[in-house]
């Protein structure tokens, strides 16, 4: 079975990002490449990964009008990245333009609310339900669309499941080691627990790229999985 993590290249520059993949092996993980390395890197740096033997979760959290959604997303599957992503408030037209726009051998998946929120900055938003409630709104209109999945946080992953079914792909950032700090964060669980809640992978950053020895780090957090 692949291994469930995918290790964040949060990183400013192309020159840290692949330092880090380098000292990775390709068959215990995935990576994801986000607003800031992508900016300055381009597909370019995309490549290199795939080079590697790397598949690239590609998170750019796509936000717009359908039809530009739907280019931007073109070019992403084109690109040959494994997984993909929009965000759900895009709403329903938005969405189904997504799917139109993405191969069968891409992931297409959808961020509900992100894991930086608790319930009184959705409130200041002007969305009062609860970071739940408004997850599990978002996620009948991805899963409606027919999308694989969505990102959201491992507290949540349990409910989606029930709702949704076990097809539904849950990708959940918010996963630290017990002993790991929280950082930015709001909701969190151990990598371990949010498979046991229905995640289906973890987005992983820190506790891995910041560690003396990232490989290690990963290796302990596959072991735990298995203990």
């Amino acid at each position: 079975m692949k291994s469930p993590v995918i290790v964040a290249l949060d990183f400013a520059t192309p020159k840290d990002a692949l330092a880090l993949a380098g000292q990775l092996d390709p068959t215990m993980c995935r990576v994801k490449v986000g607003k800031e390395l992508f900016t300055a890197s381009g597909p370019a740096l995309v490549e290199q990964l795939q080079s590697l033997g790397f598949e690239v979760f590609l998170d750019l959290k796509f936000h717009d009008i359908p039809n530009t959604v739907a280019g931007a997303l073109r070019a992403a599957s084109a690109l040959g990245v494994w997984m993909v992503n929009v965000h759900a408030l895009g709403g329903p037209a938005m969405l189904e333009a997504a799917r139109a726009a993405v191969g069968d051998d891409t992931k297409l998946i959808a961020v509900t609310v992100l894991t930086s929120m608790d319930a009184s900055q959705l409130t200041a938003i002007g969305l009062g339900d609860g970071p739940e409630a408004q997850v599990l709104k978002l996620a009948g209109l991805t899963h409606a669309a027919g999308l694989d999945g969505v990102v959201c946080s491992p507290l949540e992953a349990a409910a989606l499941k029930q709702r949704f079914g076990e097809k539904f792909c849950l990708v959940t950032p918010g996963v630290r080691p017990a002993d790991s700090a929280k950082g930015d964060q709001k909701r969190v669980m151990t990598p371990k627990s949010a498979l046991e809640a229905g995640s289906n992978y973890l987005v992983i950053g820190r506790p891995i790229s910041q560690a003396n020895d990232p490989n290690q780090a990963l290796v302990s957090i596959l072991e735990s999985l298995e203990s």
